[in-house]
């Protein structure tokens, strides 16, 4: 039986990984001596569900969640966040367990609030706190206060102006996250190793255009122009020491859950839903509100609205259906008619300059192998994820270069990184789905 480290960097994107070699060596010697691949992530590539996804094996469909926040009932009101209750499928750490093996997880995305494990687990990015009970079991969360002190789950408010605190408080994580984990790993044995280091996504949202010559809010001579560089030189070196205290023979996965790429501009969803009558509103907001508020303010004319939309990194889109949500107006042998429109129409939304930008629209069930839970009815990649989708209204126009939610430089992009250490068998992409399976074989499958 071999043991087994999987080291996830969330939006690690290979592109930027292959920019940055040079100044890598850690990295830059496992990709030499081992494997290098990208790897297809999950529609929508979105830390949540995609890590889970990676540890489960099933696609967002299969585990019913298409993102942060879902539906979690056919009312207007309800959107929720995926916590870990919302993952049933058994993860990697379940089924090794049940072979009698310890894992040690630490900030994998979905695992709060924490399960027992047969280990340790240090829950993801969600956990509001440290206040909260982030730990299995318990009693590790005062041993982490007193190895690390203010351990950080996340960069709470990493969409700001002030990139200078920015870029303290992501090295700050980091840092932390992998003193944390070295000290996890000589807690006794252990079989299965996993952690994720949310950084890369943090920076890459901060910072991007501040490195991206063709990102439209790029300056030249900005002061941060270096900051993802450098960044990316401080995990290098947290990694290197971290697999220096790795058992001999271990085998190593380096692994992202999506890529990166520049954010050109946001799309109001459901402003143009209301500019082109899918959507009615009894009063239009004086200032920028979010769609939650107005469905709880009344605000929404549900007897003349045939759909709404949700905004993020991809846009959704749901329609308004008589006997499935409660003021329903869209006919169920309509629905099909009425879905396709909406997609052709999505589709075409050109710039604010007339210009065509490559939207693509999906269906749930054209993407996945099995559609549970509350999925939307449309899954929209605006600029084919180089726009995110505006979900306030009270704009009084469609087109952004402004994020509604805060700062932001990224979006993200469908390939990861798949690094393996020893060599694995070559090949040019791998699909996230894979990994589980992987894993299992060459820890010896059953």
């Amino acid at each position: 039986m071999k043991r087994m480290a999987v080291i996830g960097l969330d939006c690690a994107d290979p592109d930027l990984i292959e920019e940055f070699l040079p100044d890598l060596p850690a990295l830059g010697e496992l990709i030499r001596s081992g494997t290098f691949s990208r790897l297809r992530s999950v529609d929508p590539p979105i830390t949540v569900p995609a890590w889970m996804c990676m540890m489960t094996g099933k696609d967002p469909g299969e585990l019913g969640v298409y993102g942060f926040r879902n539906r979690m009932d056919h009312s207007y009101e309800g959107l929720g966040v995926a916590s870990s209750a919302r993952f049933s499928a058994p993860a990697v750490w379940d089924v090794l367990g049940r072979r009698g093996l310890r894992s040690i997880l630490l900030g994998i995305p979905g695992t709060y609030p924490p399960k027992p494990v047969r280990g340790l687990l240090v829950s993801g990015p969600l956990t509001p706190s440290t206040d909260a009970d982030y730990t299995y079991p318990a009693s590790l969360k005062g041993k982490i206060a007193r190895w690390v002190g203010d351990y950080m789950p996340d960069v709470r408010d990493f969409r700001t102006e002030d990139k200078a605190w920015l870029i303290k408080q992501v090295h700050s994580m980091t840092e932390r996250r992998f003193a944390l984990a070295r000290k996890l790993i000589s807690q006794g044995t252990w079989d299965f190793f996993a952690m994720v280091e949310m950084g890369p996504d943090r920076i890459h949202h901060g910072l991007w255009a501040h490195h991206d010559p063709a990102h439209p809010k790029h300056d030249p001579q900005s002061p941060f122009r270096d900051a993802l560089r450098e960044y990316y030189r401080l995990l290098d070196e947290k990694l290197a020491e971290l697999l220096s205290d790795l058992p001999g023979g271990t085998q190593v996965l380096v692994v992202s859950d999506h890529g990166a790429q520049r954010m050109e501009g946001g799309i109001g969803i459901n402003e143009w839903l209301i500019e082109q009558g899918y959507l009615a509103l009894k009063e239009y907001p004086k200032k920028p509100t979010r769609m939650g508020e107005l469905i709880r303010r009344n605000l929404v004319d549900w007897s003349r609205t045939v759909a709404w939309g949700e905004g993020g990194y991809y846009g959704r889109v749901f329609l308004n259906v008589q006997g499935r949500e409660p003021q329903g107006i869209v006919p169920p042998e309509r629905y099909e008619e009425v879905r396709a429109e909406l997609a052709e129409h999505l589709a075409v939304i050109p710039d604010e300059a007339g210009r065509p930008i490559g939207t693509r629209v999906f269906r749930p069930e054209e993407l996945y192998r099995k559609v549970q839970g509350i999925p939307p009815d449309l899954i929209v990649y605006f600029g084919d994820l180089r726009w995110r989708s505006i979900g306030t209204v009270g704009w009084g126009r469609i087109h952004f270069h402004e994020n509604d939610i805060g700062p932001d430089d990224a979006n993200h992009a469908p390939h990861g990184i798949f690094i393996a250490y020893p060599r694995l068998d070559e090949r040019k992409e791998r699909s996230i789905l894979e990994v589980k399976d992987l894993v299992l074989s060459v820890m010896g499958d059953e």
